[in-house]
């Protein structure tokens, strides 16, 4: 995992670029992934693919030196910077340069553009310690793109399981020059892929790496409703290489299986985490699947002071905490196998007291001085609760929504598939 951040942090991975297009090639001498490619003259929503864009020459000049080299980091130009050359004030040059207002020393990632490709503008970003060393004065600026025309390009790998049914583990392979933003997620999906291999398992995994939002979007949209139908839950996995702890962020949806497996094995293994609802720890591609009905859930270790500038490289990035991500997903894995899926076969409500089924659950008439147990009102809450399941969901997650033991959960569920009104994979 370190050697892949390593050989892929220096690459200037723009949503659309050549370096972006090696990073995959990498990748897919490590898995044999499936390259989804979008044209750029695709539209959807609003959405604008932009062009592959690559920088040939950015430099700052005064009286014939070198003020500032655009190559000296993968962020040192805007994103998307139109190309330009001329003679400018200083007054003039500083409304094209951008520095990271938390650190003097480091270097922002400006990425908007990649975005809003129909309105673009040149730019350098630069450490502010440089930016203040600029004196008054006429600068030549040079900055040569080249550019044809783009695709976004999008990762998917599959383990196939004894059924369709999947589980999405999601990372963005763009920003470029950074490590832990998007690689240490992607080299701890791959991770977990390999580490899976050689296993048979009841579910399909998928790992789908692609650019920041837009790849997310133009993956889910192009996908046939059917195949879509067929991922039930996913997790998003970012910013993973740091020492600081693991934090879940819970998806919108209240009751999701994955929710429930990944705290089970980060509680067996003992990794200490932090807990968040949707969108309170990080607003990432999450919602992206989430507005596609998809719960999605995020692992991360956000926030982290390096974020989203150039001290977010390799010194940062910490063995022992991608291992851990990667045995918390393993173990994620795990819980969902072991407990079995239950998948609704009817619609609406079932008249459970008919003697054809006899699953009713009774727990008495308070007026005529019935007492219930807490065991018997929660079973109630189990019989109640069926009905209402949107998609597939393991025992052990439904267990833990009504706060019953598994194994009677279990043995009630037998019940109804021996009745035909659920399946149990």
């Amino acid at each position: 995992m370190l050697q892949l951040i390593r050989e892929l942090t220096p690459l200037n991975r723009a949503v659309c670029s050549v370096g972006y297009d090696e990073a995959v090639a990498c990748l897919c001498d490590q898995l044999p992934f499936a390259v989804i490619a979008v044209p750029d003259h695709v539209r959807h929503n609003g959405w604008v693919i932009p062009p592959s864009w690559d920088i040939e020459e950015a430099k700052i000049r005064r009286d014939n030196e070198i003020v500032y080299d655009g190559a000296s980091h993968p962020l040192s130009v805007i994103s998307l910077s139109s190309s330009y050359a001329g003679s400018v004030p200083l007054n003039e040059l500083k409304r094209h340069l951008f520095f990271d207002h938390r650190n003097d020393d480091s270097i922002p990632f400006h990425y908007r553009q990649q975005f809003r490709c129909w309105e673009r503008d040149w730019g350098f970003c630069m450490p502010k310690r440089i930016l203040d060393e600029l004196t008054g004065g006429h600068y030549e600026v040079s900055i040569r793109t080249r550019e044809s025309r783009g695709a976004v390009k999008i990762l998917e790998y599959k383990h196939r399981g004894q059924t369709d049914l999947t589980i999405a583990l999601g990372a963005n392979l763009d920003h470029a020059g950074v490590a832990n933003d998007g690689l240490s997620g992607c080299v701890v999906g791959l991770e977990v892929m390999r580490r899976i291999a050689s296993r048979k398992t009841k579910l399909t995994y998928s790992l789908v790496l692609s650019p920041g939002i837009l790849g997310s979007e133009l993956y889910l949209a192009s996908m046939p409703e059917h195949a879509r139908s067929q991922i039930l839950e996913g997790i998003f996995l970012e910013m993973l290489g740091t020492d600081n702890s693991l934090a879940v962020q819970e998806s919108r949806h209240s009751m999701v299986s994955v929710s429930h497996a990944l705290r089970a094995s980060l509680e067996a293994q003992s990794i200490q985490y932090r807990r968040g609802e949707f969108e309170e720890i990080i607003i990432n591609d999450e919602y992206i699947w989430e507005n596609y009905k998809i719960p999605m859930l995020s692992l991360s270790r956000f926030p982290y002071p390096e974020y989203h500038s150039s001290r977010d490289n390799l010194t940062i990035i910490r063995e022992a905490a991608l291992i851990e991500a990667v045995n918390a997903i393993v173990g994620m894995i795990d819980q969902l196998e072991a407990s079995p899926i239950v998948v609704k076969r009817f619609q609406g409500n079932m008249c459970l007291s008919n003697p054809i089924y006899d699953l009713y659950v009774d727990y008495g008439q308070v007026a005529l001085g019935d007492r219930s147990s807490a065991q018997q009102r929660r079973m109630r809450a189990l019989m109640d609760f069926i009905p209402s399941l949107e998609r597939p969901a393991s025992i052990a997650a439904i267990a833990g929504q009504v706060g019953l033991n598994e194994e009677v959960a279990h043995e009630y569920m037998l019940k109804w598939s021996a009745k035909g009104l659920v399946e149990l994979l």
